[in-house]
This record gives structure tokens, C-alpha cells and sequence, in this order.
């Protein structure tokens, strides 16, 4: 074999192995992919029958029920043109209220309500963690102020232990 054929072998093997390595990629981020729905795209009958996918919308007012054990809920999410049904076993997150944002993961059931594995509470577009303002504040070069529930942060002036001691000396 003359050192071009040689090469070019070697340069299809490379291509294909190439090939192999993006196909299997691409399958794999395929299956783990799940779509974004609203609720009036559920009823259109948009969402693929059986397929897992998430819910999104708000949290209907007045329609959150909890059983007697508190961990089975059934509440229905809406985009304020129609509303569909959740079921879900388990813990709510904290920021999860009637009237604010949810995006629930699951799949819908045969009695048309939506078994949900998996509840997020979504947060105002103007949140930021208190550290994160903390921080911002202190590189700005204005004094931190105390915000409600926040006992960690210092008057202007004050000086704690922590950062006498942050330094190594005290």
C-alpha cells in the first residue's frame, strides 16, 4: 500500500469515528431532553402521547389540595386560557404559592390530569440571592444594608470577629 492510500485510510477511519462519536452524542442529549408546554398546548393536543415533558404556567388560585397525610397535592396550573390538573407526592419548594409561576415535570395520565415528578417554583425576574446583593454592594463601595431575615450583615462601621480574624490576625 503506497503512504497516500495509507493516509487517506487513515483519514476515513478518523471521519468516521468522528461520525460515530457525534451520532451517539447527539442521541444521548435527545433522550435526555424534555419539552416546555403550556397549558393550552396541552389541550391543542400538541404534547406527544406518553412522552414526559414540562408544564409550565401559574399556580390557579384556589385550587391546591393536600390529602390527610400532607404529601399527596393536586392543584392546577394555568396560563390564565386554560387550566390543566396536577397531581404530585412530595415536598413543595418553598417559593411555591397560588397565583406565582410553576414548572412542573411529569407526564399527563389517562384521566387527563398531569402526574408530576418533579415541581419547581419559579422566582420574580428581580431576585437575587442575598449573598449575591451582599456582594454586589460591598464592590460597589457602598455599605451593605440590612435587608428583612438577613441577621448576617453589619451596620457601616461595625467590625465582627469573623473578619478581624479573616486575615489571621486578631
Amino acid at each position: 500500500m503506497k503512504p497516500r492510500q495509507r493516509r487517506l485510510l487513515w483519514v476515513l477511519a478518523g471521519l468516521a469515528l468522528v461520525a460515530v462519536a457525534v451520532t451517539l452524542v447527539l442521541r444521548a442529549l435527545n433522550s435526555n431532553v424534555m419539552f416546555f408546554y403550556s397549558p393550552s398546548q396541552v389541550h391543542a393536543g400538541e404534547v406527544p402521547h406518553g412522552a414526559a415533558f414540562r408544564l409550565g404556567g401559574l399556580v390557579e388560585q384556589g385550587s391546591l389540595q393536600r390529602s390527610g397525610d400532607g404529601m399527596l397535592l393536586r392543584f392546577a396550573v394555568t396560563d390564565e386560557v386554560r387550566s390543566v390538573p396536577v397531581q404530585y407526592r412530595g415536598l413543595l419548594p418553598d417559593l411555591f404559592r397560588e397565583g406565582k409561576g410553576v414548572v412542573v415535570s411529569g407526564r399527563m395520565q389517562a384521566d387527563g390530569a398531569f402526574q408530576a415528578s418533579e415541581v419547581l417554583a419559579k422566582h420574580d425576574e428581580n431576585y437575587m440571592p442575598p449573598e449575591a446583593a451582599h456582594a454586589l454592594k460591598n464592590a460597589a463601595g457602598k455599605p451593605p444594608e440590612k435587608s428583612a431575615g438577613d441577621d448576617t450583615v453589619k451596620e457601616a462601621g461595625q467590625d465582627s470577629a469573623h473578619t478581624a480574624t479573616k486575615g489571621g490576625r486578631t
